[in-house]
């Protein structure tokens, strides 16, 4: 199984994977491990945020047209893919997190290695910290904090660079969305590596955030959790977000 052959069906404007974790795990595996001496693979990880963004940026929206996958990140997605393709057997969540974790985990048979890109500096070390302490074996060949401001084009050619040399076959990406996004895109572009967007994976693993419980996981108010948690910064994103994400599924649930 590789990234191409999983099934994709669209929620608004973006195109999703649909899958399940392991057949996602074991996709992502299969594609960066495989010889590629062009471009790579951008995998993103999209929930209602960004698919009210794609409703609202017609370039972001291309993002997923161009990603080798659109997983879905959240519950919400799930549940309006099986409203909205009744034909399309399998959605599932292939929540970023778990994902990280599992390929980790599994990319140690055969010696998968990483190069962690974003966040800031202590975060990044207890995030190396925890994956080896997590998995044994694992091959990290990278880890860098990028500067918080738009990166100039001389930094991008040696960030890649460093990349290359690294021998990188995944590069996690957390810069937040849509950074991560179009840093995706760009790494596929210009490197033969899987480039996977995750987020707050970073401070999941790292333990520098809280974890929704896995209740409110599966019952889909996990965005109520990180509300709660980080009112400033994801206002916006549940408050504008939600709605707008609720009046495309309607949309388009109304257009077929």
């Amino acid at each position: 199984m590789t990234l191409d052959t999983l099934t994709r069906a669209p929620i608004g404007h973006v195109n999703f994977s649909v899958c399940d974790l392991a057949t996602a795990t074991e996709s992502i595996i299969n594609e960066a491990t495989a010889v590629n001496h062009g471009s790579g693979n951008a995998v993103l990880f999209w929930n209602a945020y960004n698919v009210a963004l794609a409703s609202d940026d017609a370039d972001y929206a291309t993002l997923s047209d161009s990603a080798s996958a659109v997983f879905c990140d959240g519950v919400p997605i799930v549940w309006a893919g099986k409203r909205l393709h009744r034909d399309v057997a399998g959605w599932s969540r292939v929540y970023g997190p778990d994902t990280m974790c599992a390929v980790l985990d599994q990319g140690r048979a055969v010696s998968l290695r990483h190069y962690l890109l974003g966040s800031d500096q202590e975060t990044l070390a207890a995030l190396t910290t925890a994956i080896t302490e997590r998995w044994p074996g694992v091959e990290l060949v990278g880890v860098e904090s990028p500067p918080f401001r738009p990166p100039t084009v001389d930094e991008l050619l040696e960030r890649d660079q460093r990349i290359s040399e690294s021998g990188a076959q995944c590069v996690w990406v957390g810069l937040g969305t849509p950074k991560q996004d179009i840093e995706c895109r760009r790494l596929a572009n210009a490197l033969p590596v899987t480039a996977l967007g995750v987020g707050a994976a970073f401070d999941f693993i790292a333990g520098t955030k809280r974890q929704a419980p896995a209740v409110l996981q599966r019952s889909g108010l996990e965005w109520a959790f990180r509300l709660a948690i980080e009112p400033r910064r994801l206002a916006r994103r549940y408050f504008w977000g939600n709605p707008r994400f609720v009046t495309e599924v309607i949309r388009q649930k109304r257009a077929q």
